[in-house]
Parts: structure tokens; sequence; C-alpha cells
């Protein structure tokens, strides 16, 4: 079923992530009222009616394009964290971020997507990363590339002797200790900055445009689309463990992803304060 899917329904799924944001996300963009944005888990943490509205719009059309499948989506997980246990299933899982970069959507700033991946056992099988405002898709499906607007991307490698740009979990979103791993990528050689969007931090790395990432956090909907991106576009990944972070399963964090597989190993083994 799901490979058969993956030759057929691809475009079907292309086109349910544009239409959520068009109907759900771009009308709402710097049009938010003040009783539609809300907070989670502290004033950092924003949810708003466009990211409600939008993964209840994918929930939706995803499960009606594969039947039998579930939905694990950031929304859903806040309201019922048992939601998180399908993707350790055998169903087909999609993974949704209705809108990743919720803090620069409520700031009108366009540095925002959707993020929708679907995965199998742990395995991640293809991914979407819509940025409605930017107007930018990037698609990547396992085994056959990474693309930007239907044109192929590679992550290539740093320029020899440059600064790694590496970007780095955002300290409004970091516990002490995690600051303090991190703060072991402030050395020479390395130029770090706090993230944005998790999803257009990867979308960068897959196209060259920043070398590295750290995270600290394992939330698979910040995570998938991105992960196979890189990996379509020839970067890696390493969780501190020295092995792949999965979806599936815990992971000892952070993690490192980088342009390619050189890079990924000196973020991960300066995190490790190797």
């Amino acid at each position: 079923m799901i490979d058969e899917f993956l030759t057929h329904g691809l475009p079907d799924v292309e086109e349910a992530v544009r239409k959520a944001a068009a109907i759900e996300i771009m009308p709402r963009f710097r049009q938010l009222a003040e009783h539609e944005v809300d907070e989670k888990s502290g004033p950092h943490d924003l949810v708003t009616v466009a990211d409600r509205k939008a993964e209840e719009h994918l929930t939706a059309s995803l499960t009606r394009l594969l039947p039998g499948s579930a939905v694990v989506g950031e929304e859903a997980v806040h309201a019922d964290p048992t939601v998180y246990e399908a993707l350790r299933a055998d169903a087909p899982v999609w993974i949704v971020d209705p809108v990743d970069g919720t803090r620069q959507f409520v700031n009108g700033d366009p540095a925002f997507c959707t993020l929708v991946a679907l995965a199998l056992r742990g395995e991640i099988l293809a991914s979407w990363t819509f940025a409605p405002a930017l107007e930018e898709l990037a698609t990547a499906v396992r085994g056959q590339g990474a693309y930007v607007n239907g044109e192929r991307i590679h992550s290539g490698s740093p320029e020899a002797g440059a600064a790694l740009r590496v970007a780095i979990a955002h300290p409004l979103y970091t516990s002490d200790e995690n600051k303090r791993t991190l703060a072991r990528l402030d050395v020479p050689g390395v130029a770090a900055r706090p993230c944005g969007s998790a999803g257009l931090e990867y979308l960068k790395v897959a196209r060259g445009e920043m070398d590295a990432l750290a995270f600290t956090w394992p939330s698979a909907w910040d995570h998938a689309a991105g992960l196979l991106l890189v990996a379509e576009a020839g970067g890696a990944q390493s969780t501190v463990a020295g092995v792949p972070f999965r979806v599936d399963r815990d992971n000892a964090l952070p993690f490192a992803v980088g342009r390619d597989e050189a890079t990924a190993v000196r973020i991960r083994e300066l995190l490790r304060g190797v």
C-alpha cells in the first residue's frame, strides 16, 4: 500500500498542504486578533487559530488520502500526549507541524512553514516543507533526492577554512543544562546563532546556506521533514550517542545535523565535550 502511495499519491499530498495553507494560514497572516493567539507552556510557546485550524484541515485530508494512516500533530499531542505513541505502531503516520515558527507568524515575519512527513515504523519516507509566505516548497522522498520548487538541491560541504555556520536551539526554549551543553560550540571555527523555524533551518542546511544544526528537543513534528530533506540532499545527522536520531524511540540529546558527515560528526563531538 505504501509503495503504491509513494508512486502515485505524492502530488495529492502537495495539493493538500498548499490548500491547508491557502485556506487556514495565509488569510490570518498579519491579520491575527489578540484573542486568536494563546500561550501553551509559557509566553514564548504560542499557538494560534491558524495552527489549530490548519492541523485539523491536514488531519482530515491526509487520512483521507491514505486510509488507515494516523496523524501525530503538534496540537493534537499537546491536547493528548498519548497520540505520540502512534509513531511506534505499525500503521503509516503523518507527522504534522501546521505552523512551524509560530513566533515568527505571530510577529508578521514570513519565515514560517508547514511541515508534513510520512513515516512507517520510524522510517521517514517522504516530506514536505512549505513556506507559503516565501512561496517555497521543499520535498524529499527516500532514495529520490531533495527538491525546492521542483529543482534538485545538494547540501555540499563547508568551505575549507571557513567558520562553520551553525543554528542552535533558541535560548528561549532551552534549559540551563542545555545552554551549558550548547556553549561547547563557542569555540574558534564555529559561528553559532539561535535558530528560527526549525523546518527552514533544515532547508538552509539542505541548500548549503547553513553548515550545521544542534537541537536539544525531540519533537518529531519539528524534525521529521527536515531530517529526510537534509539526508536526501547529501547531509548527515547523529545524536551524542553516535547513532541517528529516530522519531520512534527515545534519543540521547542533543543531536547534530550537518551538510556532510564530517560536519555532523564535528558538531556532535563538540557537544559531547570531546
